[in-house]
């Protein structure tokens, strides 16, 4: 198929070629609070981690307002990476966990005071080390499994 100089050619071109690249066009993620009776909504910026929330707030007088959390302690930019956000399944969470997909570290984000506030990012230890071998067992012991 040639394109030629059309601007119907360029213009198929440049619809399709932006189809390509949907991260660029999104980068935040949103996540609801676990906690079944708020109605809180966390972002996290996917490259820097940083981490903000709104949620719906009455207002007398109005029909409401939306009320948003800026980062505070440790919700603003860390190292670059590849974030998300994931809610647990515990009802009563008003919290998420950030997450750095890259790197596996984890932190905890929650309100608090009015701002968003997470904890230190962490990785979980490394898995204990393997127990030793089972001693071999000598015949008539009553030891072994081979035994009724």
């Amino acid at each position: 198929m040639r394109l030629g100089g059309s601007a119907a050619g360029v213009s198929a071109f440049l619809v399709l070629g932006s189809l390509s690249f949907p991260a660029l066009a999104a980068p935040y993620d949103f996540v609801p609070a676990p906690q079944t009776d708020l109605n809180r909504i966390y972002r996290i910026d996917r490259i820097t981690g940083e981490v903000s929330s709104c949620q719906y707030g009455l207002q007398e007088g109005t029909i409401g307002v939306t009320l948003c959390f800026t980062a505070g302690e440790g919700a603003g930019p860390q190292v670059p990476g590849e974030y998300g956000l994931v809610a647990s399944r515990h009802e009563r969470e008003g919290g998420v966990f950030r997450v750095n997909y890259r790197t596996g570290e984890m932190s905890i984000c929650y309100v608090f005071d009015e701002r968003v506030v997470c904890t230190p990012q962490a990785t979980p230890s490394p898995a204990a080390p393997a127990p030793a071998a089972t001693p071999s067992v000598r015949p008539g012991t009553g030891a072994s499994p081979q035994r009724p």
